[in-house]
């Protein structure tokens, strides 16, 4: 009776929807820029900081950093969604901040590469915990009926702010060296990001209750390990969702550490790659206001297989080419495949998933897609460093294509409000 009453009074004063919760929901997406922005500073400086000012001339070590970033993120995102639902969304995300804060001043006054790999381990940290609070806050404020516009919204602020950071970088780098002006931007960023969310932003799981309350079928209480074996092989649809969001990170982990040395090979200047590695960024974020919302009306297999198809087709440009003019046209594939893909990969996760679980189940999903950093720096850098850099990229780009075969073979579509309840009736059996 008790429950019912708590229930009653919480749908009182509780509402699921953008429009209702416009103010929480846009505050979100600034934070989510500056989450963003704190790995922007990164993407056009810090392998040529490896490579011109610590002389490092391994390309395997070089991308270290992001191997370094892509562990400990992945491993921040696994436990992230567990913290929340004990802890409370609100905390983590300022833990996240608190964590970042660091970052920045460490890349300036590293002595050492040793300092940048240590420095992307906090950078991990801050990503998995302050990017997973607010993407899984706004699916908690919008509830079932627009996930992939929240999805979409987030992830074209966070990498809106990765593209315009990246160019400001090469631009700055450019006029005033690697250090210490371009890495400037990320102190501002961790000062806004972690002031705004301790003073403004408010806890969702009230909305998370309101959810679960009017579900169809009520989940049974099931484990994280139950959680984890569904997310990453038993349930077809999360399988597929895993496998591709790992893909997707491994060749943005490539990308990030590889495209630079690969562009700065062919003379390339430090403002021009700047440019490149922020079209990427940019065409992904900007296009991901449509491709959220389509997923929602169109379903999301099409788009998801589709964009892991496009991305290989770009890498395959990029590999295939050595002049400016096709190497941006494959950044803008590059970001409209991701585009298609990113949203669309969360969206799915969220249908095939529980309200009482969900967060666990997005934070497993981002465990197997942030891993995916390490897992392709690393790899194209041992590639690279045994077959070239353009071999590299062309092995991730084949990679890519296999994995978008997957997701067409094993993901089902029309999961949207039916799978949450087949899937939880599969654990209580």
């Amino acid at each position: 009776m008790s429950e019912a009453v708590s229930s009653s009074q919480a749908s009182s004063s509780v509402r699921l929807g953008l429009k209702e919760n416009w103010p929480q929901f846009a505050l979100l997406v600034l934070i989510n820029a500056f989450v963003g922005g704190m790995v922007g500073i990164e993407r056009t400086v810090v392998p040529l900081i490896g490579a011109e000012e610590f002389r490092i001339g391994s390309t395997t070590l070089v991308v270290s950093f992001i191997v370094s970033f892509g562990v400990v993120k992945a491993c921040a995102n696994l436990v992230s969604g567990q913290l929340a639902d004990i802890w409370g969304r609100k905390r983590v995300l300022i833990l996240g901040w608190l964590v970042g804060l660091p970052v920045p001043f460490m890349i300036i006054w590293a002595p050492s590469w040793e300092w940048v790999i240590a420095a992307n381990a906090l950078l991990g940290i801050n990503q998995g915990f302050a990017w997973s609070m607010t993407v899984i806050m706004k699916i908690d404020l919008v509830g079932p009926k627009s996930r992939g516009l929240a999805v979409g919204l987030n992830e074209f602020a966070g990498y809106l702010a990765v593209g315009v950071t990246a160019f400001l970088t090469g631009y700055l780098a450019s006029e005033h060296g690697l250090r210490p002006a371009p890495i400037y931007l990320g102190v501002v960023y961790a000062i806004l990001g972690a002031t705004l969310s301790i003073l403004l932003v408010r806890d969702t799981r009230d909305h998370v209750r309101l959810e679960t309350a009017g579900h169809a079928r009520q989940a049974a209480p099931i484990s994280f390990r139950e959680v984890f074996l569904l997310s990453s092989f038993k349930d077809r649809n999360l399988f597929a969702a895993s496998q591709a969001g790992l893909v997707n990170n491994l060749n943005d982990g490539m990308s990030w550490g590889i495209f630079p040395l690969f562009f700065v090979s062919f003379g390339l200047t430090v403002e021009r790659i700047g440019i490149l590695k922020a079209v990427y960024p940019a065409t992904w974020g900007i296009l991901q206001i449509a491709t959220g919302p389509l997923s929602d009306r169109w379903g999301r297999k099409g788009l998801i297989a589709g964009g892991m198809w496009i991305q290989a087709a770009a890498l395959f440009l990029t590999a295939a080419t050595s002049h400016f003019e096709w190497w941006l046209v494959a950044s803008l594939l590059l970001g409209l495949g991701t585009a298609m893909v990113y949203p669309s990969l969360i969206a799915a996760v969220s249908d095939a998933s529980h309200p009482s679980w969900r967060a666990r189940s997005l934070s497993v999903y981002r465990f197997w897609r942030d891993l995916g950093y390490a897992i392709g720096a690393l790899s194209a850098g041992i590639i690279a460093d045994q077959f070239g850099l353009a071999a590299a990229i062309i092995s991730i780009a084949a990679l890519t294509f296999v994995s978008g075969v997957v997701v067409a073979v094993f993901m089902r579509e029309g999961a949207t409000g039916a799978g949450p309840a087949a899937t939880t009736a599969a654990v209580t059996k």
